[in-house]
């Protein structure tokens, strides 16, 4: 793969890594690097050979969201309305392909994580960052709405509806230690510690049975939206049932009562 590519992914084993690759814009969005993230985790969907999915940005920054010099940005401020909501609707499809592929996404974040950036980690699983990070939905300073591309919806499901507005009404800026405090934040580590921290979660989350994995985000994700207890709790004994069928979770009960570590099949 070539290094002036948008995307670039690394295999390692079960687990890939992506870097937004564009450096010297912040990783700000273009036609191609919204393209290649849409494109990415949309065929991520039907695939087994990929477990985990750890998301960064090279250089100096995460994402600086859409690049206001691009074409995309000008097709969006110029076209027509038809022109626009396609825009639109290629940047929010990275959003709901991240939450409908069930494989964990990690956002290792850093530096400036703004407007659509800042969503692609909202839409991450776990998000981790170092303490130069600093998260905005800056949308509404340019003169849109603050709730962009998922932030409204996501959000407010993260940190509670008063903290969510304040962020989202003002585009002020979020720093690393106070999203940590709101719980937005699973860990603020130093740069250098940022993949070793990754590695110890992508670890216990191999350690895991794959289909087991795949139904837990599967229904930690129906349950934020679930109409009432009952109904997450048909959910998980849907989930239970079928996962106390397969060989992993026999293979699990065996090890526990055998008092050794569990060997799982790997796709």
């Amino acid at each position: 793969m070539t290094t002036d590519a948008p995307l670039l992914i690394e295999r390692r084993g079960d687990v890939e890594w992506v870097t937004l690759n564009r450096p010297g814009r912040l990783n700000a969005l273009d036609d191609r690097l919204t393209a290649e993230l849409r494109d990415y985790f949309e065929r991520l969907y039907r695939r087994r050979d990929c477990r985990i999915v750890v998301l960064r940005g090279a250089g100096q920054a995460f994402c600086a969201g859409l690049d206001l010099a691009s074409d995309q940005a000008r097709r969006f401020a110029e076209g027509g309305l038809a022109e626009a909501m396609d825009v639109q609707r290629d940047i929010r499809d990275i959003m709901l392909a991240m939450r409908r592929c069930p494989q964990p996404i990690l956002a290792l974040m850093h530096g400036a994580a703004a407007g659509g950036g800042f969503v692609l980690a909202l839409a991450a699983d776990i998000r981790i960052a170092t303490p130069d990070t600093r998260m905005s939905a800056a949308f509404i300073k340019v003169g849109l709405g603050g709730c962009d591309v998922g932030a409204s919806y996501l959000l407010p499901r993260l940190i509670g509806a008063s903290p969510a507005a304040s962020i989202l009404f003002t585009g002020r800026d979020l720093s690393a230690d106070r999203a940590l405090t709101l719980g937005l934040l699973s860990d603020v580590v130093a740069p250098e510690a940022l993949e070793s921290t990754a590695e110890a979660y992508l670890a216990a989350m191999r350690a895991t049975a794959p289909e087991a994995l795949r139904m837990t985000k599967q229904c930690f994700n129906h349950s934020l939206d679930a109409p009432s207890f009952e109904a997450a709790l048909a959910m998980e004994d849907r989930n239970q049932l079928l996962l106390g069928n397969e060989p992993a979770f026999r293979e699990g009960r065996a090890a526990f009562l055998e008092k050794r570590a569990p060997r799982f099949d790997q796709p």
